[in-house]
């Protein structure tokens, strides 16, 4: 590949990853996330609703119903809502890490059943939401091919099971499958990788520019595994969690053997906040 055709590649892959928070349904439509209370909880526009929707919707459409177990989805009378795409008065809803998970539909509202540890909530799309239009770009170091990496991947002999922090200030425990293991500036680096089903390596890091320049809690990359297996870390293509776009992600962040001690100025930088 050459250098010009590389830099195109590069391009065409950070206008689609900003296209795709900006899509139906996609990270800055979501405008709600409610923990569940034991019991019903009112859906709806009504104020006292535990889950609030926008006023344009009818002021109960139902509730849904948890027993510390389970979670129900029962209409109210006249309600016309769907769950994955038919009509439902009442559905046993599969939650967002379930291979099926249900998604309730009204109008242009989706709602899904989370599930993060023992907690169940509820995450809510709103596609009318301005900021699918109005959120600025995403913004990107210049292209650094030093930063396209080779590396290697061992496996562990069986997955160690590894503590991940997350926005709600727990730690989240992640079956890591291995590492990736680098050399940069002559020194050796490694980092854990998640195996996702399609058999790419996901990975959490933090490096020092998250202090000013890149997403403070760090970034995430998935490695490029070449036709003849060769794996590369391209850093050009590290990009910042759902939680730098919006404040109803649950995101999940870089484990302490992850934070590497140089500045890796590629991929995607953040605006850090005053004060």
């Amino acid at each position: 590949m050459t250098s010009q055709t590389y830099r195109q590649t590069i391009n065409e892959w950070r206008k689609e990853r900003d296209e795709t928070i900006r899509k139906k349904n996609g990270w800055l439509a979501l405008s709600g996330l409610y923990w569940l209370k034991l019991g019903k909880n009112q859906i709806g526009s009504d104020p006292k609703s535990e889950i609030q929707l926008p006023e344009r919707i009818p002021q109960n459409i139902g509730s849904i119903e948890y027993n510390g177990r389970s979670v129900t989805f029962r209409a109210a009378p006249g309600q016309e809502v769907q769950v994955n795409d038919k009509p439902a008065d009442f559905a046993i809803l599969q939650p967002d890490i379930s291979e099926n998970p249900s998604y309730l539909q009204l109008q242009d509202i989706q709602l899904v059943v989370i599930q993060r540890g023992n907690r169940m909530g509820v995450r809510i799309w709103d596609n009318q939401r301005e900021k699918r239009r109005s959120f600025p770009a995403r913004t990107w170091y210049d292209i650094d091919e030093n930063f396209r990496i080779q590396a290697s991947y061992t496996a562990y002999e069986r997955p160690k099971m590894a503590y991940f922090p997350d926005l709600t200030g727990e730690k989240s425990e992640f079956p890591v499958d291995g590492y990736v293991s680098f050399q940069f500036n002559g020194n050796h680096y490694q980092l854990d990788i998640n195996k996702e089903e399609d058999g790419t390596f996901f990975v959490r890091f933090w490096d020092p520019t998250a202090k000013n320049n890149t997403y403070p809690t760090g970034r995430y990359l998935i490695t490029d595994i070449e036709p003849d297996n060769k794996i590369f870390l391209d850093f050009n293509k590290a990009y910042n969690p759902p939680c730098a776009f919006t404040d109803f992600a649950t995101c999940v962040f870089a484990p302490e053997q992850n934070h590497l001690d140089f500045d890796v100025t590629a991929g995607e930088t953040y605006q850090h906040q005053e004060g």
